[in-house]
């Protein structure tokens, strides 16, 4: 079987501007898609210099699943037939890097 995923990459259309104050924060970004018989939806970090993109976890429906590394400092809510979330809890400039959120049909 081919396991189909939609990958987008999570960008502004205008630029995104960060002081360091913003950098203690918690962030949240968002995901949604319309295909609702895919109920997975992973989400995926990329650190700058790295083409590894890395798993952070996934939601099944609303099930969550973190990779260990992740579970302190990321959470992730949502349903993942139409929206979730990523949040990155108080943010650092550690975590700057590419997050990517795709969509599958789960196998």
């Amino acid at each position: 079987k081919v396991l189909k995923s939609y990958f987008w990459v999570l960008r502004s259309a205008s630029p995104i501007q960060m002081s360091s104050p913003s950098l203690e924060k918690n962030v949240q970004i968002f995901c949604t898609h319309d295909k609702t018989d895919h109920t997975l939806m992973l989400w995926y970090q990329r650190t700058p210099g790295d083409t590894a993109m890395k798993l952070i976890g996934y939601l099944l429906y609303k099930a969550v699943t973190m990779e260990d590394q992740y579970k302190d400092g990321f959470d992730l809510t949502g349903d993942a037939t139409k929206n979730g979330s990523l949040h990155i809890n108080t943010a650092r400039s550690v975590q700057t890097a590419v997050y990517f959120c795709a969509a599958s049909k789960a196998q």
